[in-house]
């Protein structure tokens, strides 16, 4: 019999998409002289303090797999790092993982059923309904307007409550709008929680990248601690993407069946990279509020720069990325960016790879240097008065 390698691919699997992120970031690679403003990834490096510690840990010969749920030490400096969020927690709560996105992946797999629904807001990050979906689950979406400045609001969640439904997702800092959620966003939407018996994923990977106002979590109110996965991590906050280095924080029995996946799928997160994290947490401050006052300096020029154009942008206040409409220019998000990078060779990242609803947005990120963004304008303009 002749072997076909695609029978014995999952269904589920064959049927997901590949990032729509990673498709230009791959073609990019293949240009000369094309600049990148699609990926959310920080332009500086990891700053030498953490970068030292990591090497110190290698010449001490910290080599070995570590606990499953991370070394202690870590969990309790980020026990310690979330009180500045005002949350309190102890370190049985926290599991350290390889990335946010396993985080993730981790913590709907351990909640959803085949079934389940769970409730997501879009424009949101790609890799929500793909876990979902591989879990059994099913994705409800609520779409967020620029109206309504991208944040989800209680009543368009209570809309699509059913009885099927278990888990609600929030990503705030958000990627791709830049939104933000205050506490009186939040206060409603955890009174529905705990009215319908709910458990939330709070994804808060950008809480450190907030702009004229502090990140606020979920988790901090009452009744929300126990019914809130909160993920974090170190790859956005503190420049260290290669790391691969997350956490989640949850109650603690939703936690220790989180690790009994994490245990045989991965046995335990990079040891190095623990290390280096203890050291961000300790002695990190310094840097994230160097590199946030230099986004925010990119943020006001790439935003300022797009509304003249005549591509308007919703004034992001987190995360390091502008959503402006192309909507006046009568193409779609995909003819776009492919328009865009072929005649300036600048990339940017279809608004629709982060939900139906993206339809008529680009994301464009402002995690690279002023040099490239402001040559990245140079070329978007001239793309534009071509048109």
């Amino acid at each position: 019999m002749t072997f076909n390698p695609e029978s014995f691919i999952c269904s589920k699997v064959k049927s997901m998409k590949p990032s729509g992120i990673r498709k230009f970031f791959d073609i990019v690679n293949t240009m000369e002289d094309a600049i990148s403003l699609g990926v959310g990834e920080p332009d500086f490096v990891t700053p030498w303090h953490i970068r030292d510690a990591g090497i110190y840990s290698l010449e001490k010969g910290h080599t070995y797999y570590t606990s499953n749920a991370g070394l202690k030490e870590l969990r309790e400096e980020i026990c310690n790092y979330y009180k500045k969020f005002d949350i309190n927690c102890t370190s049985d709560e926290v599991l350290v993982t390889v990335g946010g996105s396993e985080a993730i992946d981790l913590a709907i797999r351990t909640v959803i059923e085949p079934g389940d629904e769970v409730i997501i807001h879009e424009p949101s990050f790609v890799c929500y309904k793909p876990c979902i979906s591989l879990a059994g689950g099913v994705p409800v979406v609520i779409e967020t307007k620029k109206e309504d400045a991208f944040r989800v609001t209680a009543k368009d969640i209570e809309k699509n409550i059913t009885p099927k439904t278990k888990m609600l997702i929030l990503s705030f800092p958000n990627n791709p709008t830049g939104a933000i959620m205050r506490k009186e966003d939040l206060e409603p939407i955890a009174d529905l929680a705990i009215k319908h018996n709910l458990i939330v994923l709070s994804d808060e990977i950008y809480a450190e990248l907030t702009y004229d106002a502090k990140h606020f979590s979920i988790a901090s109110l009452d009744g929300m601690k126990e019914r809130t996965i909160v993920v974090n991590g170190f790859s956005k906050a503190f420049a260290m993407t290669g790391w691969r280095l997350g956490f989640a924080m949850a109650n603690k029995e939703i936690l220790k069946a989180m690790t009994k996946i994490h245990q045989y799928a991965i046995m335990s997160s990079p040891t190095t990279s623990q290390y280096s994290a203890i050291e961000a947490l300790r002695n990190g401050a310094d840097s994230i509020r160097m590199m946030v006052s230099e986004y925010n300096k990119r943020r006001k020029i790439i935003t300022n720069g797009f509304n003249e154009m005549g591509l308007t942008c919703f004034d992001p206040k987190g995360a390091f990325y502008i959503f402006p409409s192309i909507k006046s220019t009568n193409m779609t998000s995909t003819e776009f960016c492919e328009n865009l990078l072929r005649d300036q060779k600048v990339a940017l990242v279809p608004g629709n790879a982060f939900g139906d609803s993206g339809e008529g947005f680009v994301r464009v990120s402002y995690a690279y240097s002023l040099e490239q963004i402001n040559e990245a304008m140079r070329r978007i303009k001239l793309f534009m008065d071509k048109i």
